[in-house]
């Protein structure tokens, strides 16, 4: 028998055991869901981890049964943008804490990615919502972007660019909409007249934070509403980090302000403090921008400016990489440390000299069968220059590289054994490419590393592969020396890195 004392001690451990217990294990969002063909699919559950990467978070996934049946669940603690994906198809929705979600997928035919692009032509997942109360987020969301569209629809002279649109009319959409009561534009107020009691609060509620954010967003983007006006009197301070509406309309505002030079700093001097990895002098001529004379801000908008200039050739990549590197170190703001860290990881832009990510380009790839079923890891191949392509055996364009490819196999290998090749048949089923290396008359002609993607859609799409066929080349110490890799049709394969300059020829020796 256990005395009072006993009983009391157990409850307290209890407790402290669930209170210890992480987070992430906990769930208070479930979603239910079935599909009439989903059985033995995978099912993933995917949130962005920021709106500035956009690197996607896996929050769950599960295995459909024989009866096409899944269940996910995660933990959140406010309303986030969570998307439903199988294979290459995805459906999004705003998910709330504490509510179950039954989902239901009509007969979806899989095979139609073979016949379309649908990373550039996107074909949704067509889950069906059931028992959605009148009152829920994603209901009301719907009605909302109906009513802006309809509107939109209606009266689109009025905002079209090509013919001044009249901010009078961006006015009469937030009346009809119903969110007159937060509109962008004060009345009475300038750019200059920034004064506290001209801020009205943010709305309190989730939904309508989305419509305050999305009619801000179009204000803004219509050129109805200024940068100072955003910055002064629709996001205010603090900033909310947890809140996706309010900073991609952020971002948004930030985008473009300082990486193309500014009133004071000219882009020039942005590109030479950049090349020396200058941070400090960096920051501090942000601050000669009025409206980024707060640091937590202007930090911020060094973060946009510096993602942007990963893309403008007049930056230099590698001072990039530098000031992004001091950010994720120096920063007083977790928040920004990790958008920093995020945006090194998310473009694959770690520093040259980081050898442990450098060095190991597949150590998250699968495992993948070769034409025999049997398993190769990519990453027993390192130590070598590695061409691997992502190929269709069905697709045209891909069975032309394929001949170019084993046009030059041969000389290639000759002369450079350091080099291999890599063929990743990306068609739905197995027997495709088994019966294009057995069973086709041209197929020993082939004859390099052939393996099929065995279903790892989530691994090409970090690889980044959206067509077919693509081509990557990794040098030995498991980097990519292009942002875009040459195709072998191309004549790369006349010129490429991995050929070895010849040695020069031997000084005389005179003798007397």
């Amino acid at each position: 028998m256990y005395n009072d004392y006993s009983v009391r001690r157990l409850l307290l451990i209890a407790a402290l055991l669930l209170a210890c217990a992480p987070v992430g294990a906990q769930v208070n969002v479930e979603i239910v869901g079935s599909g009439a063909n989903l059985a033995g699919r995978r099912v993933e559950l995917l949130a962005y981890e920021d709106m500035l990467t956009m690197r996607e978070l896996l929050l769950d996934s599960a295995r459909a049964d024989s009866t096409g049946a899944f269940r996910l669940g995660t933990y959140l603690t406010y309303p986030r943008l969570v998307v439903l994906q199988v294979e290459c198809y995805s459906q999004s929705f705003y998910a709330e804490p504490g509510r179950t979600y039954r989902l239901w997928l009509p007969e979806f035919r899989w095979e139609q990615d073979e016949e379309r692009n649908v990373h550039l032509d996107p074909v949704a997942l067509p889950f069906e919502f059931l028992d959605l109360p009148a009152d829920e987020l994603n209901v009301r969301m719907l009605r909302f972007d109906e009513a802006v569209d309809t509107f939109l629809a209606a009266n689109r002279i009025h905002f079209d660019p090509r013919f001044r649109p009249d901010r009078r009319w961006m006015d009469s959409l937030e009346r009809a909409v119903g969110a007159g009561e937060w509109r962008v534009e004060r009345r009475g107020a300038t750019d200059d007249s920034a004064a506290a009691d001209s801020v009205r609060p943010l709305p309190t509620s989730f939904f309508d934070r989305y419509r305050y954010f999305s009619l801000a967003q179009m204000r803004f983007g219509m050129r109805f509403a200024s940068r100072r006006q955003m910055l002064t009197r629709v996001l205010p301070q603090p900033i909310l980090y947890h809140d996706e509406c309010y900073m991609r309309t952020l971002f948004d505002v930030l985008g473009g302000m300082v990486s193309q030079g500014m009133r004071k700093v000219s882009k020039q001097r942005l590109v030479e403090w950049v090349y020396s990895a200058d941070l400090d002098r960096y920051l501090d001529s942000l601050g000669t921008e009025p409206l980024l004379y707060d640091e937590q801000l202007r930090e911020l908008a060094a973060l946009v400016a510096l993602k942007e200039s990963l893309y403008d050739p007049d930056y230099d990549a590698d001072g990039v990489r530098r000031m992004l590197a001091l950010l994720a170190t120096r920063s007083k703001w977790g928040d920004h440390r990790r958008l920093a860290e995020r945006l090194l990881q998310a473009e694959g832009l770690r520093p040259a000299t980081d050898s442990a990510v450098a060095g190991a380009p597949f150590r998250f790839a699968p495992a993948l069968p070769d034409v025999d079923r049997r398993l190769v890891s990519l990453d027993s191949l390192q130590g070598k220059w590695i061409y691997l392509s992502f190929v269709r055996v069905g697709d045209p364009n891909s069975l032309r590289e394929i001949e170019t490819l084993a046009h030059f196999k041969d000389s290639v290998y000759a002369h450079n054994p350091d080099v291999v090749f890599v063929s990743v048949a990306c068609d739905r089923e197995f027997q495709k490419m088994y019966h294009f290396l057995r069973n086709n008359k041209r197929g020993p002609r082939y004859s390099w590393t052939w393996l099929h993607f065995d279903g790892h859609y989530r691994w090409l799409e970090q690889m980044g592969v959206v067509s077919y066929p693509t081509f990557l080349l990794f040098d030995p110490e498991g980097r990519q020396p292009y942002s875009v890799t040459p195709t072998p049709e191309s004549g790369f394969l006349l010129r490429a890195p991995w050929q070895k300059a010849p040695a020069p020829p031997e000084k005389p020796e005179f003798v007397d």
